[in-house]
């Protein structure tokens, strides 16, 4: 059985694991959302950058197709008769290193040398072809070594004659080459099976490390195809998390803030006794009250119990002095009423059989007693006495004189549970005109010894014999307790030396037997 105290560690405990892990839940989802969120911004910027460096080498190669259309018609006239042209041609377009014609393959005519007798495979041993080609390769005639882009246009009715255009790859490459993104490392244009690099020129692989990441974009109007090559977006995500550190701390802490705002109420014992009343987890026990000098059983005392499957069993120490403070107590009395009543015709329906009920001084206030027993236990119309013990923990004066004498009139006893023990006053008994006073177990453990409470207890029997007020003793443990109570005048006694706590539904079975033990005794007695 669990203590008030420690109910509520477990209860102040278990709130602050849930805070913790929403906290951390919180935590986690925001480096989570933030590192996807950023690996999802990397990858977009990877294909934006590659889209893009792919447009700008097809705007810079669009202009061929109409220098081609410019040149062809010269090629029915002398080189010194076009080269001037050919340079105005050349001028137009910044990446264009020359322009050249060519005749049965070979270039007789060019913007930068004028009459040439140069044959053509001995810039590149692909040329001529009848259909158009870019090519990567090494100049050898202006920027001997320098990497440069050859266009070659093929004159549609004779293969070998055509048009060449060099292009300036290093001016190129500033067009497509950005040094200033963390997500880029190198970028690469690909023409057939060859690939110029902006660092390290034309090379025949790309070099990929374990650490990098590829992706290639193709042009749709030319052949070729640009290669980026850089940090995964999951490592530049992860690379960028602790800079996110400082707002997924400030966000987790105000979560944790606001969960332990909102679990204030549903994570409390205000919320669990709610939830165990629904889940009919409480269930009614009953001790019985047994007569001193017949030992019958002339009553019993209702009791309740907690079986919470959440916390485990849970003694009335543990969660009835949590329910007062709480103003819980009452609805708890009264589903202690409304359970008893259903078991009303399986108890002894003798005038003289006690039903003792424990209630809490606030139950009395504006007469909420007096309605919630004609809600449930006079429309039973119980042949059984009802006892309402006030316990001492409340202050009894503030107990109404008109619910008292209205309680009164309608057959109920009162009585005051734990006298001696609480917030105990001689104005009390003038208050309440108690029909019973409850002899604390304290007081009876303590009998035989040279304790204080010895001397209480005589005090309190005396005090009841002298009001006239009728006595029952709690925590009878052995036969000299009951044997000195009974001597003593104390009427009915009640605790272990008899029967422990039970279920209300076995309290029948109970009885037969200790009436048949009884009737033995008696004709024992007899005989």
């Amino acid at each position: 059985m669990q203590t008030a105290q420690r109910v509520i560690s477990d209860y102040r405990r278990r709130r602050l694991i849930v805070c913790i892990l929403f906290t951390t839940l919180v935590f986690v989802l925001t480096l989570t959302i933030k590192f996807i969120t950023e690996r999802q911004l990397n990858e977009q910027r990877l294909l934006h950058f590659s889209e893009r460096a792919v447009s700008t080498v097809e705007t810079l190669l669009a202009p061929f197709d109409m220098l081609f259309q410019d040149a062809l018609p010269l090629m029915v006239l002398p080189c010194e008769n076009v080269q001037r042209t050919l340079r105005e041609h050349t001028a137009r377009v910044p990446t264009v290193r020359s322009i050249s014609l060519v005749k049965n393959g070979i270039i007789y005519c060019s913007s930068v040398f004028g009459s040439t007798d140069y044959n053509i495979q001995t810039m590149h041993p692909r040329l001529p072809t009848p259909t158009p080609l870019l090519l990567l390769s090494i100049d050898r005639l202006i920027n001997k070594g320098s990497p440069i882009l050859i266009s070659w246009r093929p004159v549609p009715t004779h293969s070998n004659d055509g048009v060449i255009q060099v292009i300036n790859l290093s001016m190129l490459a500033g067009f497509i080459q950005y040094t200033d993104v963390p997500w880029i490392d190198k970028t690469i244009l690909n023409i057939a099976d060859s690939h110029f690099e902006y660092t390290h020129g034309i090379v025949n692989t790309i070099e990929v490390s374990a650490d990098q990441v590829r992706q290639d974009i193709f042009s749709e109007h030319y052949p070729f195809s640009i290669t980026t090559v850089g940090p995964s977006a999951t490592i530049l995500a992860l690379n960028n998390l602790p800079s996110q550190l400082p707002l997924a701390i400030v966000l987790s802490l105000l979560a944790g803030t606001c969960a332990w705002f909102m679990t204030a109420k549903r994570m409390s014992f205000f919320h669990e006794i709610h939830m165990g009343l629904a889940a009919r987890e409480f269930e009614v026990y009953c001790q019985p009250l047994i007569h001193a000098d017949s030992g019958e059983c002339v009553g019993i005392e209702l009791l309740l119990r907690w079986h919470n499957p959440r916390q485990g069993n849970i003694s009335p120490d543990g969660f009835i002095p949590l329910a007062e403070q709480l103003n819980l107590i009452v609805p708890l009395t009264c589903f202690v009423l409304r359970e008893t009543v259903k078991y009303l015709d399986q108890l002894p329906k003798m005038n003289g059989f006690h039903i003792s009920l424990n209630v809490a001084a606030r139950h009395f206030k504006n007469g909420a007693i007096i309605e919630d027993l004609s809600r449930y236990w006079f429309p039973a119309h119980p042949q059984q006495i009802l006892i309402l013990e006030l316990t001492e923990r409340d202050a009894l004066p503030q107990v109404s004189h008109q619910v008292v004498r209205d309680l009164h009139h309608s057959g109920v006893r009162l009585a005051i549970d734990d006298f001696g023990t609480g917030h105990s006053s001689l104005a009390y008994l003038e208050t309440l005109s108690p029909d019973i006073l409850k002899i604390d177990k304290s007081f009876t453990a303590a009998i035989g010894t040279d304790a204080v409470n010895s001397k209480v207890t005589d005090m309190i029997i005396a005090l009841g014999h002298r009001l006239n007020i009728e006595l029952i003793a709690e925590g009878v443990e052995t036969p000299e307790q009951a044997d000195f109570l009974r001597k003593q005048g104390v009427s009915l006694l009640q605790g272990y030396l008899y029967a422990k706590p039970m279920p209300l539904t076995q309290f029948p079975y109970w009885l037969e037997n200790h009436d048949m033990v009884i009737s033995r005794q008696k004709t024992a007695d007899i005989t």
